[in-house]
């Protein structure tokens, strides 16, 4: 190998983690210039309460932001200090990185598409938003962490991440659709909402059983559940919601029992 050649890697190893931990400050400070400011003169609120639809969950729901942030600068810390101390990191979460990049540049722009009410635009950078967490998803599948630390701070904020995008999409998806006036084939609302409920439930449900995800299932439910306590008034909405939720709580505990029995049987196996 040239020497060029491990000069280029070198200096690859050393913007990477600067790269990711800008991107990250990037997103923190549009994120709260979207509501600070706020862009547009409307908060990120503002623009989702001026539609009646039936997928939007209450307002506490959104406060997993905040969870996804905290996770976000746990990952580049975590890379920018494997980076620092020169190890060469064999798993996630430099492999990652470009995705993530991605990442955060759908984030800010999402924000301001939203705000200026460009809505089908908004949803096309969700989905690229989407497909990015996506990507990293099955990266991180392909790399499995070596460590607690790597886990819960590579592996574990992104699948949260995936699974709050996932229900954003569909929300997304409604709003788009009510502000272009579409008719839904003549179902009533209540009636869409329940099916998108039915759809995220479904989704979660598959996740959590092919790839025994427990962190997507619990985004999944605390979304539902915030969809039923803002919409309990629709007879529809309420019990798709809270049978989706129940569905994953089930599957949540099965997991987890499975998870500990594998263990134990590991450490069996290991003291014997």
């Amino acid at each position: 190998m040239s020497s060029r050649t491990v000069e280029r890697r070198s200096a690859a190893t050393l913007l990477l983690p600067v790269a990711v931990s800008l991107a990250t400050a990037a997103t923190l400070f549009v994120n709260y210039l979207a509501n600070g400011l706020p862009i547009n003169g409307q908060t990120t609120g503002d623009v989702t309460r001026r539609f009646e639809v039936y997928f939007v969950p209450a307002g506490y729901v959104f406060s997993i932001w905040s969870v996804i942030y905290l996770g976000l600068i746990a990952y580049s810390v975590y890379l920018s200090l494997s980076s620092a101390r020169g190890h060469r990191d064999s798993g996630a979460a430099r492999v990652i990185a470009p995705w993530y990049l991605v990442t955060a540049v759908a984030n800010c722009t999402w924000l301001f598409a939203w705000h200026h009410n460009r809505f089908p635009l908004s949803m096309l950078l969700m989905v690229v938003l989407l497909g990015s967490l996506i990507a990293i998803y099955r990266l991180q599948a392909m790399r499995p962490a070596t460590s607690r630390v790597e886990f819960w701070t590579v592996h574990i904020p992104f699948r949260v991440y995936l699974g709050w995008i996932s229900v954003a999409t569909i929300a997304n998806a409604t709003i788009t659709l009510d502000d272009a006036g579409w008719s839904g084939f003549g179902l009533s609302e209540p009636t869409w909402g329940a099916i998108m409920v039915v759809v995220a439930g479904a989704l979660g449900l598959t996740v959590a059983y092919l790839h025994r995800d427990i962190a997507y299932a619990l985004v999944l439910i605390w979304a539902l559940i915030g969809i039923a306590v803002r919409l309990h008034e629709s007879t529809p909405v309420l019990v798709a919601s809270l049978t989706g939720a129940a569905a994953l709580a089930v599957s949540v505990v099965v997991l987890a029992q499975r998870r500990n029995r594998g263990s134990s049987v590991a450490s069996s196996s290991n003291t014997a």
